[in-house]
């Protein structure tokens, strides 16, 4: 599909990218960049890649497909290092949870023969690093695509295929649309996520070993979500800031409805809304996100 593949970021998911590309015979060639070279020496004794270099000007040099697989904050430093080294011709795209304010970003910066298409995987684990990545990690996963001005309808047409043989779902949207789903569908919860653990060990020190010893299946899970990589999140929630201080805000509006409810022994109001939100799960299974099995926990 491809003669050489550059991917900037061998974290979880360009770790995970490189062995699908790799598993799947996309590319003749692939390489990646990374700036420590503790990862590089990492990557190549995984043998993912065929090459791995903090030098990412050389490592992207005449690659048909570039991806940018580092935090968000990252981006315009990475661009600068790359900009003169795209070929005309070639596909750059990346794996960020946000687009809007990073599509006009790279814009700017890049060659006017470059097709920029940014990608959005929904994918992930709480775990980080290239060990962490698997060939499997985007089976039946959305990837949405948000396409730039830049980018050429048959270069959408080879991208959408690319993230289809490596087993996504694949969409399209434009940034603004994203941004705002994504707030509601992944980026509030994990901010709650984050709260509620930290909620929860900010309290006395004797009493901590307790909440830990006997935490059920709901903190569990926060906690699960809670161990995502602290800079990918940090990035995120600046980077779509607008959009998630609206949820943050109708978020409390709704809690201190639950709070007066409760405060009120209002039960009829408690399981009105309660009775609201299981239709919206038997609904995201219905639509084939998750499956009706019962999860007691591991």
């Amino acid at each position: 599909m491809f003669k050489k593949v550059c991917i900037i970021g061998c974290g979880l998911i360009g770790s995970s990218l490189a062995r699908a590309i790799k598993k799947y015979n996309l590319s003749e060639k692939i390489v990646s960049s990374n700036r420590s070279d503790i990862v590089n020496k990492k990557v190549l004794g995984l043998k993912i890649v065929n090459d791995s270099s903090s030098d990412t000007q050389k490592m992207a040099k005449d690659s048909d497909l570039v991806i940018i697989a580092t935090p968000l904050s990252s981006y315009e430093n990475v661009i600068l290092k790359i900009k003169n080294s795209l070929k005309n011709g070639m596909i750059l795209t990346d794996v960020g949870s946000v687009k809007e304010r990073v599509i006009s970003l790279v814009e700017k910066a890049i060659p006017k023969d470059v097709s920029w298409i940014p990608s959005h995987p929904i994918a992930g684990t709480e775990e980080s690093g290239p060990e962490a990545g698997f060939s499997e990690l985007f089976k039946n996963r959305w990837c949405i695509l948000t396409p730039s001005k830049k980018a050429k309808e048959k270069d959408i047409n080879t991208l959408k295929s690319f993230w289809k043989k490596i087993g996504s779902k694949v969409d399209i949207m434009n940034a603004k649309q994203h941004d705002y789903i994504l707030s509601i569908t992944s980026h509030i919860p994990h901010l709650v996520a984050y709260n509620i653990v930290n909620t929860s060990m900010n309290i006395q020190k004797e009493k901590q070993s307790a909440i830990i010893k006997y935490s059920a299946g709901g903190l569990r899970d926060f906690t699960r979500i809670a161990a995502s990589n602290p800079i990918m999140w940090r990035d995120i929630f600046i980077q779509n800031k607008t959009n998630t201080s609206k949820e943050i805000e109708k978020f409390i509006a709704n809690l201190e409805d639950l709070k007066n409810a409760i405060e009120n022994e209002d039960g009829k109001k408690l399981e009105e809304i309660f009775i609201k939100t299981k239709k919206i799960r038997k609904e995201i299974i219905k639509a084939g996100q998750d499956v009706s099995k019962p999860d007691f926990g591991r």
